[in-house]
């Protein structure tokens, strides 16, 4: 059952995408909150099919600890679930993506619209000097700014360096960062295609406040996003 509610899931989402990527593509043409509007109808329906046929809920937790203005978000990456969720769950998010996403059709359209960052990881030092330069114009804009540290994702219980550009955010945003920890891949596999039935939970915890060295920060959040990542696998019994 959980392969064939997995199989139709997928269809759902990216017939979804196609349809209603040319449906709403007029909002390209107009304010961003139209478009803004129209991703967040989609995605309310991707979720929807996602509890309908696969049995996956999610939970956000913490929401008291995302500053109202310009912030750096910077999440455990385990599914593509979070790569989704976080334009739902957060009020205007710049999400930070590899240049390559742009030039997808639908998608890339819609991702450039809406203003996220893209990165082209092969022009080095250029590419990190443009990454803070926009991150720091969205920031301005009043807009929260979210990061894989890790730079990929990972199976629940894994672990991998953090990247220094999140540290380059922290000094160059001169903002808040918010360090998240969830579950997602027990549910909805890293690299499997089989979703399983249950709950993610997506837990934003205290902010990092501005001003710390490099070498203090970069050990405080990972601290932080490990320590409650973990216990989210230890409250299903999965570590």
């Amino acid at each position: 059952m959980a392969l064939i509610g997995s199989l139709l899931f997928v269809g759902w989402m990216y017939g979804l995408m196609a349809v209603l990527g040319i449906v709403f593509a007029p909002t390209l043409l107009g304010p961003r909150s139209w478009t803004r509007a129209a991703l967040r109808f989609y995605l309310a329906l991707v979720f929807g099919g996602l509890r309908v046929l696969c049995g996956i809920r999610y939970e956000v937790r913490g929401r008291e600890h995302v500053p109202a203005g310009g912030a750096l978000i910077a999440s455990k990456h385990q599914s593509m679930f979070e790569t989704l969720a976080f334009w739902a769950i957060l009020p205007d998010p710049a999400i930070i993506l590899k240049k390559e996403l742009a030039f997808l059709p639908v998608f890339g359209w819609y991702a450039m619209k809406l203003k996220n960052i893209k990165v082209d990881r092969s022009a080095g030092a250029k590419a990190l000097r443009d990454m803070l330069k926009q991150a720091r114009d969205r920031a301005g804009e009043g807009r929260q700014v979210v990061i894989f540290p890790q730079g990929t994702r990972l199976e629940p219980g894994d672990t991998a360096t953090y990247k220094p550009g999140v540290a380059g955010l922290y000094s160059a945003m001169k903002a808040p960062c918010v360090p998240v920890a969830l579950n997602s891949g027990l549910y909805w596999p890293a690299h499997g295609f089989v979703r399983r039935p249950g709950t993610i939970v997506v837990e934003f915890l205290p902010a990092i406040e501005p001003g710390l060295p490099r070498d203090a920060f970069m050990a405080e959040l990972e601290t932080r996003i490990e320590t409650a990542s973990s216990a989210l696998l230890a409250q299903t019994g999965k570590r």
